[in-house]
């Protein structure tokens, strides 16, 4: 009977193990499941949590693990698990082993040993990754390997000292934190483009707070210039500067894009360059591939896609002003098409109708006008020389901006083969307040892409759009508003299918001109940015930003 009772009570207790823990692995599940989908703590789907969220730290961090005995008859004991405040100190005597300068937020919040995405820190010390901080966790045993005892947490921004545990509460780390998150109140971001003063990164270089140059990860200049040319878009800028305008979005291209805007904006960055890895693998994702690391891809094509998903995943609509894209972009033609309709008017059914004589066929011509938004508008340009001058050079073609903007007075004809044969007139029935203009310098045929090297005449400040196209007349106590300046200019050097991309932009609070090329930035003559082979164009509306 005492040997019955040993067994049963031998069996029970590895039950209870085995329940603990399955008990134990379906929270960890639970948890699994919450961070794949869209959770109501901010963990999205693709991996880290999006700024503007907040949780708490996991339990196993906030409890450990205790033993009681349960029985003296098997002398053994369960572990069970007990909740525990943490400490927290303001005084750590590890806070001077903190090391600045090997910190770097810009890339992906993944555990350099597990790739787990789940409650991530960063050693203070190295700058490496690692999960959990509890006592069978990659920071723990981090820390008692390299003897590194200073964690921050990446989501919630708490600092704990391992292997003790304590949080350290010390306001000197409150920089790191900036970094980590960089954070802007309305008034300073209504203060920017205002603003002359320079910034210090940690290794004494200066550098300009929305000057600062990219990262060029593998082929990924089509990216930099077009966010480059999108920093210079006032109301856009500030729209993402402040996360509160879109917390509620669950779109991971949304936050990513709010973070890398608040990092090149951020006058306390470690360092005077930023790294886009996060925002580039976040559009990977959302274009499903079309745009990637290591493809060269067209900045237009880019920037079109980019705008349009922006605009869905902060919940804009068809109409009008839905969005902060559309406030910014959105302009309206009025379209007129002309094609041919044949009717058959007689149609024998004799088989043995006399040769020569056929069906009588009449065309008509029909036209179609519609009203189209746009975000862009491409011009033609015209087709370059075929011979070389006297000097056996070949001659690079000019044309003035105003000619290939005739596309749009609503009475030059454009030629469409596609979906059918038709005569298409266009005419600008609404300005936008920045008005981004596509050069179609390249065209591909069925063996090769060619490039034209038109150059475009077209003024720096002061386009006046109506001395060329026809404008609709201002509404009732409003003022036609047509003259543009230019802030950004894209530029394609080299062959085509090949070659790199560089933008010129222009700093506000000095007017002065900046020429960027992923990390290079270089401060650049207004003449220079109206000699450049023009690709992509953005101007803005004068007395239209405020």
């Amino acid at each position: 009977m005492l040997e019955f009772y040993l067994f049963f009570g031998h069996r029970t207790l590895l039950g209870a193990r085995k329940r603990m823990k399955r008990a134990r692995e379906d929270d960890e599940d639970e948890h699994l499941v919450q961070a794949d989908g869209v959770a109501t703590n901010g963990v999205h789907k693709e991996g880290a949590a999006l700024p503007g969220f907040s949780y708490a730290d996991e339990d196993e961090e906030d409890e450990h693990v205790t033993s009681e005995p349960k029985g003296s008859w098997t002398g053994s004991t369960l572990p069970v698990r007990r909740r525990q405040d943490t400490e927290v100190r303001r005084d750590c005597p590890y806070l001077d082993t903190v090391n600045r300068q090997v910190l770097d937020f810009d890339f992906e919040k993944f555990c350099s040993v597990s790739l787990s995405n789940l409650n991530v820190y960063a050693c203070l010390v190295c700058g490496k990754y690692f999960q959990g901080r509890g006592r069978n966790s990659h920071a723990y045993t981090h820390s008692l390997e390299a003897s590194h005892h200073v964690f921050i947490n990446l989501i919630t921004e708490k600092v704990y000292c391992l292997p003790d545990g304590y949080e350290v509460n010390d306001p000197s780390l409150d920089d790191i934190r900036h970094v980590l998150y960089p954070r802007f109140t309305r008034q300073q971001v209504e203060e920017l483009d205002r603003n002359k003063q320079w910034a210090r990164a940690l290794d004494g270089s200066d550098y300009l707070p929305g000057m600062v140059g990219l990262n060029n990860i593998k082929e990924t200049d089509f990216v930099n210039v077009t966010i480059q040319c999108l920093m210079r878009v006032t109301p856009l800028r500030d729209f993402f500067l402040i996360p509160e305008n879109y917390q509620m979005c669950k779109s991971v291209l949304v936050h990513r894009f709010g973070e890398l805007t608040r990092k090149i904006w951020h006058p306390r960055n470690f360092k005077g360059q930023v790294s886009p890895h996060e925002f580039l693998q976040a559009v990977m994702v959302a274009s499903k591939k079309r745009f990637r690391i290591g493809v060269q891809s067209d900045p237009v094509e880019f920037m079109s896609w980019f705008l349009n998903t922006l605009h869905a995943d902060l919940g804009g609509t068809k109409k009008p002003n839905s969005s902060v894209i559309y406030k910014c972009f959105q302009g309206e033609l009025e379209v007129t098409k002309e094609f041919q309709s044949k009717n058959l008017l007689d149609r024998k059914e004799d088989v043995d109708k006399p040769p020569g004589e056929e069906d009588k066929i009449s065309d008509s011509l029909e036209r179609e006008i519609s009203k189209m938004p746009f975000l862009m508008l491409g011009l033609d340009l015209p087709p370059p020389p075929l011979f070389k001058d006297v000097m056996e050079k070949n001659i690079i073609p000019q044309v003035p901006l105003f000619n290939i903007l005739k596309k749009f007075d609503g009475e030059s004809v454009t030629e469409v083969v596609r979906p059918q044969l038709a005569r298409m007139r266009y005419r600008v029935t609404r300005l936008p307040q920045y008005m981004i203009l596509h050069m179609r310098r390249f065209t591909k045929n069925n063996f090769f892409i060619e490039k034209n090297p038109t150059l475009v005449n077209f003024p720096v400040k002061n386009l006046e759009l109506k001395d060329y196209i026809p404008l609709p007349a201002p509404k009732r106590n409003e003022k036609l508003r047509s003259k543009y300046d230019l802030i950004a200019n894209i530029v394609h050097d080299g062959k085509p299918g090949e070659g790199s991309y560089r933008v010129f932009v222009q700093r506000k609070s000095e007017e002065i001109w900046y020429e960027m090329q992923d990390l290079h930035v270089a401060e650049t003559l207004p003449q220079m940015v109206a000699l450049s082979e023009a690709y992509m164009q953005i101007y803005e509306q004068q007395g239209g930003s405020q």
